[in-house]
Parts: structure tokens; sequence; C-alpha cells
């Protein structure tokens, strides 16, 4: 069901501290910063050949992204990104097999501008896992 890893995200306390961290020490590809509202996060993502890193920032007050860094100071592993053909059809065999989706269930428009869809930790070793619709 699950396709190739689309990305990694990992939440940062300075995002452009991160930023220059991985455009000037690792001479990664950087693209700019993007306000995602919807999702309480400004994203940056960090081109490799095989897939993404996705760095989190919070945006808001509300957002996801500062209880985990109240948690975790330093930042961290957020969660990864899997992309998936058709993501009703994922949710849906994911709930018949006993998983957890976040919210309500209905797919929200992710960074990338296709659906997404987060699954509980507690259902897959205590890791965040979203699913991106391919297209």
């Amino acid at each position: 069901m699950i396709g190739r890893l689309n990305h990694v995200a990992i939440a940062v306390p300075d995002l452009e501290a991160a930023a220059r961290q991985y455009r000037d020490t690792l001479g990664a590809k950087v693209g700019a910063p993007q306000d995602e509202p919807d999702h309480g996060v400004t994203v940056i993502f960090i081109e490799l050949p095989n897939t993404k890193i996705e760095l989190l920032h919070p945006l808001g007050e509300n957002s996801p992204i500062a209880g985990f860094l109240e948690r975790n100071p330093a930042g961290g592993i957020h969660h990864i990104c899997f992309e998936v053909d058709d993501i009703a059809a994922a949710r849906d065999h994911l709930v018949a097999a006993g998983a957890r989706i976040l919210g309500d269930g209905k797919p929200k428009i992710g960074a990338h501008g296709n659906p997404v869809l987060f699954l509980h930790p507690k259902d897959f070793n205590g890791t965040l896992i979203e699913l991106e619709e391919a297209r």
C-alpha cells in the first residue's frame, strides 16, 4: 500500500539557522520558507537525490510543533511521510485494520498541494506517519 518515502520532517527551534546548516554545511539545495496556516507550521524543503527533508517551525500559538519543541527544545524528527496512490482507499484500509487517523479523518491539503493524513504514533511504534497522495 505505501509507496516511496516522500520526506522526513524535522522540527527545529530556529528555521533560518537550520536552513543555513543544510545549505552551507551540507551543501544541500534548500527551498524558501513556506507558511502552512492550516497545519500551524512554516516549512522549508531540502531537496535530496532520493527524497526530501522538511524543516518545521511553529506558525501561530496553536501550532502542534510548539508543543513538540517544548518537549524537545533542540528539535528532532517529528514524522515521516510515505506516498500512497489513493489516500481515501489507504485510509479505509488502515481504519479497517485498526489504525487511528488523527483529526477528523478527512484529508487536508499539505505543503506539496496534495491530500495528506496523519496516523496515530501509538499505532506505529511511536512514529507519527503522514500519508500523502502521490500525483
